[in-house]
């Protein structure tokens, strides 16, 4: 009888301790807000003197200091750790602003994240620096890249599309004035198409000029026809499309000088305005550019596609330097993007201020990313695994990288956003013989519809 009644009393701990194993597994945001940051919160409240000095983030202070504590309550002199701000507790973790002694910089912080995150029983730990002698310390509760929620607050604007999260639960947002030209590489099911796909169905909805090359016969790009305003579906058709869009943008800067007074005979190189410039009723659509499979354009297999092939570098290349002032925009993807594809790659490469690498299936493949802007995160790239499609790392010419994660989107529910959002395509008259052809939906069928029967599995 006594061993029944303690298995009784022992039951109701047990339950709660595997309800909130359970929690913590299958719905790791409940389990944070209702029991991760409490205890997580007390920790850092108990340790965070003694953590700071194991970290070597106190130093010895001040003379007065020292002075003021000897005479007022005759204890030993403690190093003194960075002042700590309110602690704000969020959906994913909690932020606390530090104010750095004299003698620190955010680099002695950020060599300590992984002893804070172990200190604090939190899944990661993130600096940034705020001001001279302030940085935020983000606390990550949970690995918010295994199941995607973006934020509920997204600052979005003209050119700006939040694509993806990032590890440390803020949004990742394109921002094409900003980082006019991007690489995504990535192997086949690697999440690449996902995020094309993210991106196009953000700029669905304003105001730009969306412009498809996609070599694979339009598998990947003609879903979106209704919301595109050109679409080349092979290379012969993105030899006859490049020129167009090389055109437009001469026009453009012709439409710059006239406004502006410069010389029409100034070559483009040397004007550094752009159409953001010129007043809002003459100033035209931004373009949008996403090539898929950027290697299809580079390979050849007789001399006159040779000669194609350079042609079309050629006009990518001028495209990527000169196009941002016109407002004209790349977005090259591929699975590969090296010097093997042939003369012009790795100056076209050099061009994509942005980088996005998903998982590749060689270390080479991600140096052809990340090596030149990055090399840090060659190694975190091919750290990527394959259950984890979409998971990428992103880096930029500053030499910045983080690691995101795109949402799901499924197809039907982009090419629903791109057709419903078909009326916000501008008019480009250059571009309408490469305007794809968009089918009529068919009308559903009324009354009953007979339907497969499922089979039993």
């Amino acid at each position: 009888m006594t061993d029944l009644v303690t298995l009784a009393e022992l039951g109701g701990p047990l339950a709660a301790i595997g309800g909130a194993a359970y929690a913590r597994r299958a719905y790791p945001a409940a389990y944070w807000s209702t029991v991760g940051l409490p205890l997580s919160v007390a920790r850092l409240l108990a340790s965070y003197s003694s953590t700071m000095d194991a970290c070597g983030l106190t130093v010895q202070p001040s003379r007065w200091r020292a002075l003021a504590v000897r005479t007022a309550t005759r204890r030993e002199v403690r190093p003194v750790p960075p002042r700590r701000g309110v602690i704000r507790p969020t959906t994913t973790g909690l932020r606390m602003r530090l104010r750095l002694v004299p003698g620190q910089e955010p680099a002695d912080v950020a060599a300590s994240v992984e002893r804070l995150r172990h200190a604090w029983g939190v899944h990661a730990v993130h600096v940034r620096d705020i001001k001279p002698g302030v940085v935020e310390l983000r606390l990550v509760g949970f690995d918010v890249l295994r199941k995607v929620r973006m934020p509920r607050r997204l600052n979005g604007g003209p050119l700006q599309v939040p694509v993806a999260l990032r590890e440390d639960a803020t949004a990742f947002v394109r921002d094409y004035r900003t980082v006019p030209h991007e690489l995504v590489l990535g192997a086949t099911l690697s999440g690449k198409s996902m995020y094309l796909r993210n991106l196009l169905a953000g700029l669905a909805a304003q105001p730009v000029v969306l412009v498809g090359i996609d070599c694979k016969r339009g598998v990947e790009l003609a879903p979106f026809g209704p919301r595109l305003s050109a679409l080349a579906t092979d290379p012969d058709q993105a030899a006859e499309l490049l020129p167009v869009l090389v055109k437009e943008m001469e026009d453009r800067y012709d439409l710059i000088k006239a406004r502006q007074g410069i010389d029409p005979g100034t070559p483009e190189e040397l004007i550094t305005s752009d159409i953001w410039g010129l007043p809002e009723e003459a100033c035209p659509a931004p373009i949008v550019l996403f090539v898929d499979e950027v290697a299809e354009l580079f390979l050849v297999a007789t001399r006159k596609e040779e000669e194609r092939r350079d042609e079309m570098v050629t006009q990518l290349i001028r495209l990527a330097q000169l196009g941002r002032a016109a407002g004209i925009y790349l977005e090259v993807c591929g699975q590969r993007f090296g010097s093997e594809l042939g003369k012009g790659a790795t100056m076209l490469r050099a061009q994509l201020t942005g980088r996005v690498c998903h998982r590749v299936n060689d270390e080479a493949s991600a140096k052809m990313a990340l090596g030149d802007i990055a090399p840090e995160a060659v190694l975190a790239a091919c750290a990527i695994a394959p259950e984890l499609p979409g998971l990428a790392v992103i880096g930029d010419t500053s030499g910045g990288w983080s690691r995101i994660r795109t949402p799901y989107l499924s197809l039907a529910d982009a090419a629903a956003t791109c057709r419903a959002t078909a009326h916000h395509a501008p008019d480009v008259p250059g571009l309408d013989p490469f305007r794809p052809h968009v089918p009529p939906m068919p009308i559903e069928a009324s009354g009953p519809v007979a339907t497969a029967r499922p089979v039993a599995e």
